[in-house]
Parts: C-alpha cells; structure tokens; sequence
C-alpha cells in the first residue's frame, strides 16, 4: 500500500490467478470423458493483447476467494498475496492454502515478498527454494507473478532504501525464478515518487554511506525530492517483467484522515508524474509509465489502489468518493491513453491504518449499495478469470 508522502508498517493480504491469457491448462477433449487429463503446460504469465487484468488484493482472514467472486459476479484475474521472505513453515502453509483457491478459481497469483529480516537473508538457496514451490504452483496450472520487496525506494521497510544490495537481491530471485518456474515472471514495483525520500523512516539512508551517494542522482551532496526516486534501485531489463506502481486516493491534503472527493486526473497523473496535489509539489517525479512502461516495453501494473473512506461522519460520502476514484480508473480514455497498463488490482480491505489513527475501508464489494455500484461500472476491456479447467500437473523441473 502506497502513502502519499511515507509508509510506515506493512499489510498483510493474499492472492490469485489467471488462465486463458497466461497459459494455464489446455482442456479436455470433447466427448472424452474417460480419457486421461489433459497436462498442464506451464507458460510465463505476458500481459494479455488487449484490455487489463482485473484483480484484487484480498482480506484472507475475513473472505475466500469464492465469496469475492460471488459478490463481484465474476472471478478476478489476478490476486495479491503477500508472505514473509523467507517464509516460514506456517508462511509456507499459507501461501500454499492461497495458491488452492487460485487453482479451484483461476487466475493468477501476484505474490508479494517482504524481506523484513533484511536483504541479506535472501541467498540464492532461499531464492532457488522458492522457484521450486512456484515451478509446483506452475505446473498445477497456476501462473506466479513474483513482486519481491515492493516500494524498495521507501524508509519504511527494512530492505527499503539499500539500492545496492536490494538490486544484487531482486537478480538473484530473477535469475531462480527464470530459470526454474516456466510459469512465473518477475515484477519490480517502486513506491510512488511523490514526497520522495520519505525522510524520518527507520531504514532512511544514512548521510556518507555507499547508499545515499548512489541516491543522491545529482550529485548536489543532498537527497530530496529532485533526486530520482526510481533509478537507483531499478535491477535491469533482463531481470524484470512486469512494472508496477500502488496508486492509492489517501485524500487531497496532508495529514491524512479526512473523506475528500479525488481531484479529477488524479489518477493518470501520477501514473506520469504530472500531479501537483496533496504532498507539496510533484511535478519532478519521473514518468513512471512512460520511463518504465512504454521505454523498456514492460507491461505496467496498478497492484494496489482504491479510495480511503473513514466512519467519522463528516466530509464526503464514502459512496461519492469510491465513484469519483473507480471513475478514474475505468475512464474509457485509459485503455486508449496507455496502452502498456496491463493490470488493476483493488485493494479490498477494512483496517486500521496507523497513519489516519482510525479504520480505513478500502472495500468495494462489503457494502452492497457501493458493491452494486462498482460491479455496475466494471469496463467491458477488465479481463477476468474463467472457470480453471481439470489438468494433471506437469512433471517438476530437476
């Protein structure tokens, strides 16, 4: 989850998948019903020819991936997972319990990890172990997508704002993951740039070491909001798949909390850098979409965005402000506009968000008079899942 000027905490959600556009199964013959299954072909998961991979970021604890389905009338193409890397056994069990769903849904697995025991617990064993599980989720018929140490440019995260060591990191889970799980790819996700570099976190970097004169792009003796907050930490165009970049509506002015409708364009703008909204003046962050997207011919991700509403009773209405932010993102233009932008994943979540000292819902299928009105506006170019079709897992790498 992205904040408009820092991020500190981390949240805790899970995933799914997609077949049909990324591989998957082939089906059964017709009329052969006492034929043998047919074998699932693992296929890196590409970003689909046309429309955008619809998804979510699910609250696992309180919904399965079957009730969501039901409530939106449709099976997302993609869910979020996140884990603790490397995960423990209980991790393993859980990421394990999410790719069962995914594979009885369809649809792809965006599985976010989060190093918090820092970069250097990160080997290549522990990276190899992990293709291998994917290669097993692969060859059920799930494809991965592998979003290691998101928002890498922010203070907040104990593998946040360590360029060297987070790139050397994020390669070796590229090099495993490419050359052991035929179905996954690799998804480097920075955090927005706006109100970079996020000073005051625990992991900012420290005046005279290697990383804050990496960071410091101008070479001014500073890090501020001038310098790049995307370049230093981006691993090279062999290692990386997808791009992506968490767009979230947290209000239109700083400190956060307050139920605001979002400015118009908010949402293309800082998809490229031109917002100058809440946060102080971001106009020299990069374009994002065109730098990352368009230049390199990476598909671009939304993995996290929606609209926060508080149950204060005062400001706008929860329903106006989902609208206005939904709106944006299923604006007819955006397809057209920015082509490469291949994935959109809510953020289906009621919590407590320890910035707005409150319970923020992000939700927008709980309530059924916003539910209604959401499913009501989904684009006819949101790619979903279809139903998974019965394979026999392929045979697993050596």
């Amino acid at each position: 989850m992205t904040w408009g000027l820092r991020k500190f905490g981390a949240v805790i959600t899970a995933g799914a998948l997609l077949p049909g556009l990324v591989g998957g199964c082939a089906g059964p013959q017709p009329g052969a019903s006492t034929a043998p299954l047919p074998t699932c072909e693992p296929t890196r998961p590409l970003a689909p020819k046309d429309g955008i991979l619809a998804g979510v970021n699910l609250d696992w604890e309180h919904e399965t991936l079957e009730q969501y389905a039901a409530d939106l009338g449709k099976r997302p193409a993609v869910t979020v997972t996140f884990t603790d890397f490397p995960m423990s056994d209980t991790d393993k069990r859980n990421v394990d319990a999410a790719f069962e769903q995914i594979r009885a849904n369809g649809g792809t697995m965006l599985l976010t990890l989060e190093p918090k025991q820092g970069l250097a617990a990160v080997t290549t064993e522990v990276a190899e172990e992990l293709a291998t599980a994917l290669a097993r989720y692969n060859n059920a018929g799930v494809p991965v997508i592998v979003r290691f140490a998101h928002e890498m440019n922010g203070s907040w995260y104990a593998w946040g704002q360590q360029p060297a060591a987070y790139v050397a990191a994020y390669q070796r889970m590229a090099d495993a993951v490419h050359s052991k799980a035929a179905g996954s790819a690799m998804m480097w996700a920075p955090n927005y740039g706006g109100g970079y570099p996020f000073s005051g976190g625990q992991y900012e970097a420290v005046a005279g070491s290697p990383d804050f004169a990496t960071l410091d792009t101008d070479k001014d003796g500073a890090i501020t909001g001038i310098d790049d907050p995307y370049a230093p930490y981006y691993p090279g165009d062999d290692a990386v798949d997808w791009v992506g970049m968490s767009l979230y509506h947290w209000g239109n002015t700083y400190p956060w909390g307050a139920n605001v409708i979002p400015e118009p364009g908010k949402f293309r703008q800082q998809l490229t850098g031109t917002y100058n909204g809440a946060g102080g003046n971001d106009l020299a962050v990069p374009d994002f979409y065109a730098e990352y997207g368009t230049a390199r011919n990476k598909p671009v991700a939304i993995p996290e965005t929606a609209a926060l509403t508080v149950a204060s009773g005062e400001g706008a209405d929860a329903l106006a402000i989902k609208e206005a932010w939904w709106g944006q993102l299923f604006d007819p233009a955006i397809p057209r506009d920015y082509p490469a932008l291949k994935m959109i994943n809510w953020f289906e979540w009621d919590k407590n968000e320890v910035e707005v000292k409150a319970t923020v819902d992000w939700t927008a299928t709980k309530e059924s008079q916003v539910r209604e009105a959401y499913t009501a506006a989904l684009p006819d170019w949101f790619t979903f899942a279809e139903a998974p079709t019965q394979c026999s897992p392929a045979e697993s790498p050596s």
